[in-house]
């Protein structure tokens, strides 16, 4: 069973940095993609980054240029380095694996609180 554990959110004021981690347990397979996606109160839940196994990335636009993915394929872990934050940044962040063997399959974290406020 594959377990999602996230770490690294809290208060930030704007303009300020948070480096969330997470790192997932049990067996992902060697291919697959790792991701962050959000959801704002009221909102639906967005796609923030993703990578892939062989460092392929993707951004929304909201995040470009702001926001970097990064992963440790030794450590099944990833990280999402966020710098100048903005309150419309504020949300529940939620890590993803999704794996890509014969079946596709996705997982989710348990989500990490980001609140960028004065």
């Amino acid at each position: 069973q594959v377990q999602l554990v996230e770490s690294g959110g809290g208060l930030v004021q704007p303009g300020g940095s948070l480096r969330l981690s997470c790192a997932a347990s049990g067996s992902i397979g060697s291919r697959n993609v790792m991701g962050w996606y959000r959801q704002a109160p009221g909102k639906q839940r967005e796609l923030v980054a993703t990578i892939t196994t062989s460092g392929n990335t993707n951004y929304a636009n909201p995040v470009k240029g702001r926001f970097t993915i990064s992963r440790d394929n030794a450590k099944n872990t990833v990280y999402l380095q966020m710098n100048s934050l903005k309150p419309e940044d504020t949300a529940v962040y939620y890590c993803n694996v999704l794996t890509l063997g014969s079946k596709m399959v996705a997982y989710w974290g348990q989500g990490t609180q980001v609140t960028v406020s004065s």
